[in-house]
């Protein structure tokens, strides 16, 4: 039976153009994705961009153009990002886009029907940055006498007529819910907060606003429009074809096995989106992790301070493979971070120029100099070698797979570059340029076959991460286009001694740092 997953990013705001933030969060799913296709499943990655509300109107008006041309053009952007970062998403979805408007409004009938959507009147402190209202007891008064939300953002007092969602009366069914399935909420200092959130009581919140006309009409009262959470969380479902319950997408991937989400829409994504898919009468994703902030060099990031990290800056610097690398690498995923230009040379130069680089180079030219450009066949195997084929193609792969479905990229990569460690220290003692030396020359063939056999491990094994330098390993150690997937991993899916391997190349180039030089 196929294996099914599906997985998403947020979608991103088109009031700005795409940053770091929005890099690392696609970033977690490219790699998700990837892993779980070599893995052997049927894999469906979403991503896209929220279109709608007062700040994409106002940036528009701004810009001095109408909202569908600005959001056009905001909206390129994200999807130029996708392929300069090389992230495989199979989908890109709109909330402007036709099918999306359909299962918003299909929604919104469903959870009115169902008495979740009723006609009121909502007053309170209201955050245009965050999209969001606040209760009282959430804001603060800076020293001029204004209204700050938690996240930052300054808040107004706003008053109008709303339709809104009962969320009050979902509070006990979450709080069994979250206790029912301990893993929806990730990590866990995110699992406290929300749940802490909740058991404080919940009040229903506005779904439509009036004061603006820039989203999705509310069905059978057009002078109300879609408030972005009902609107922007919908996305999930349409893209598998909701409301067609029925068709095949929906059937095979709802729901959702992970939403990826920065922790600043946490609570959105763990109260607001679950209630609603409870009264909609659908069922609720299976996971929800929220990811860190970053800073660079210490400093938040802002415009002012002129620190915002571009995701091309890091490509032209590194080159694509690194920069997805290191953003993954640096710290634990789901904690706040801070980009040191320092820190990420250090780590690609140590782990990848001098590592895994290396470790590939010295091999294969070795080969390609002493064994007529073939595969060397080994003899028998003693304990250092069975020891490193062992971890490289039985002992890796599972832990991995552990640490990546617990979303702790940093650990799956300590695991793989801990062999990139034990084969650098291999060859150092094992050194085949002494065995040939000293005519051992059967010897040395069983070293230089462990040695690429190795190499043709890591290579599939880090092709989430790094696809391109992977598929350059992969053809340097001469697998085929059917061995490049996790069944192969094994010693099933060997080298076979006696293949011409090509000239080697240098796949990770060492980063000069620019303030050494």
């Amino acid at each position: 039976m196929t294996k099914n997953y599906y997985i998403t990013t947020p979608i991103y705001y088109v009031n700005d153009t795409p940053h770091i933030g929005h890099t690392y969060s696609t970033m977690a799913c490219d790699v998700l994705a990837r892993f779980k296709r070599l893995d052997g499943y049927d894999v469906f990655f979403l991503t896209g961009t929220d279109e709608h509300g007062q700040k994409v109107k106002a940036s528009a008006e701004k810009a001095g153009v109408d909202p569908q041309a600005f959001t056009d053009k905001v909206s390129q952007n994200f999807r130029d990002l996708t392929r300069a970062m090389n992230f495989s998403n199979d989908d890109f979805i709109r909330t402007t886009e036709p099918r999306h408007k359909a299962a918003a409004q299909a929604i919104w009938d469903k959870l009115v029907d169902n008495g979740d959507i009723y006609l009121g009147k909502f007053a309170g402190w209201y955050a245009v940055r965050d999209e969001a209202y606040y209760g009282d007891e959430e804001v603060t008064t800076n020293a001029d006498g204004k209204k700050i939300a938690p996240s930052g953002a300054e808040c107004v007092w706003m008053e109008e007529e709303n339709y809104m969602f009962a969320l009050s009366k979902w509070q006990d069914r979450l709080l069994k819910f979250y206790d029912d399935h301990p893993d929806f909420i990730a990590p866990e200092s995110r699992r406290n907060e929300i749940i802490s959130f909740v058991k404080s009581g919940l009040r229903d919140f506005s779904v439509s606003r009036t004061s603006f006309d820039w989203g999705v009409r509310v069905p059978n009262d057009p002078k109300h429009v879609m408030y972005v959470w009902v609107d922007a969380l919908t996305n999930y479902i349409t893209a598998v074809g909701y409301p067609d319950m029925n068709s095949e997408k929906f059937k095979k991937f709802w729901p959702a096995d992970l939403h990826m989400v920065g922790k600043d829409i946490v609570r959105f994504h763990t109260v607001y989106w679950p209630a609603m898919l409870m009264g909609a009468g659908l069922p609720v994703v299976k996971r929800v992790f929220a990811h860190g902030w970053w800073t660079a060099e210490g400093q938040k990031m802002s415009k002012s301070l002129g620190n915002v990290i571009s995701p091309y800056d890091l490509i032209q610097k590194f080159g694509v493979d690194a920069a997805r690398y290191v953003l993954l690498a640096l710290f634990p995923f789901g904690n706040d971070g801070d980009f040191s230009h320092d820190l990420a040379v250090s780590k690609i130069n140590t782990n990848l120029a001098n590592g895994l680089g290396n470790l590939a180079q010295r091999t294969l030219s070795f080969i390609y100099k002493n064994c007529d450009v073939t595969l060397p066949a080994p003899g028998a195997l003693t304990a250092e070698d069975t020891a490193l084929l062992t971890k490289a193609q039985s002992q890796m792969l599972p832990g991995v797979r552990t640490e990546l479905d617990r979303q702790r990229f940093d650990k799956a990569l300590e695991i793989i570059f801990d062999v990139v460690s034990d084969a650098n220290i291999y060859i150092d003692a094992q050194a085949p340029w002494t065995l040939k030396k000293n005519g051992d020359t059967a010897r040395m063939n069983t070293v230089l076959y462990v040695l690429a056999e190795t190499i043709r491990c890591l290579a599939l094994i880090i092709h989430p991460f790094m696809p391109t330098s992977a598929e350059t390993l992969l053809d340097q150690v001469a697998v085929d286009k059917s061995g490049r997937n996790f069944a192969a991993l094994n010693a099933d899916g060997a080298l076979k001694p006696g293949v011409r391997l090509p000239e080697p190349k240098g796949v990770f180039p060492r980063i000069m740092d620019e303030k050494a030089a």
